[in-house]
């Protein structure tokens, strides 16, 4: 019981760090950027982000689909490859399950560990505020 809470927690901890660490769209040096300061375009990257949010755009809408993903792209590579290893070792439907679950787990936690992405609609809504506002966003990272 003790061991399974520590891991739920160390998990908990690691979904929260990984989680605060979400990307931010980048901005070309232009003349709005040089003329208002890294502080300034840092305030206006906020408000619109915030204003996204507002407009109904979810910034996580990408992950727990991402999260799906993997898990079944895992699954489905693990069982394919455990079936193949089973069959050599005589028992193709044990090294299937095996394999599956092993790949399963690995795919979540990939997802897991992994930068969680805003979803399109999100990055769109907040590069064509900035772009309103003068900047020039190239990307997010």
């Amino acid at each position: 019981m003790r061991r399974s809470l520590l891991l739920a927690s160390l998990l908990g901890t690691i979904v929260a760090v990984t989680g605060c660490s979400a990307p931010n769209p980048v901005l070309y040096p232009n003349a709005r950027l040089k003329e208002v300061g890294q502080a300034e375009a840092n305030r206006d990257i906020v408000a619109c982000k915030e204003l996204a949010e507002a407009g109904g755009a979810n910034p996580a809408a990408g992950n727990a689909g991402r999260a799906a993903r993997d898990t079944a792209i895992g699954g489905a590579a693990g069982g394919a490859t455990g079936a193949v290893g089973g069959a050599i070792l005589g028992n193709a439907g044990r090294g299937a399950a095996f394999g599956a679950a092993t790949g399963a787990t690995a795919g979540l936690v990939r997802s897991i560990f992994s930068r969680p992405q805003p979803s399109g609609a999100y990055k769109n809504f907040v590069d064509r505020c900035l772009r309103e506002r003068g900047y020039e966003p190239v990307g997010w990272d």
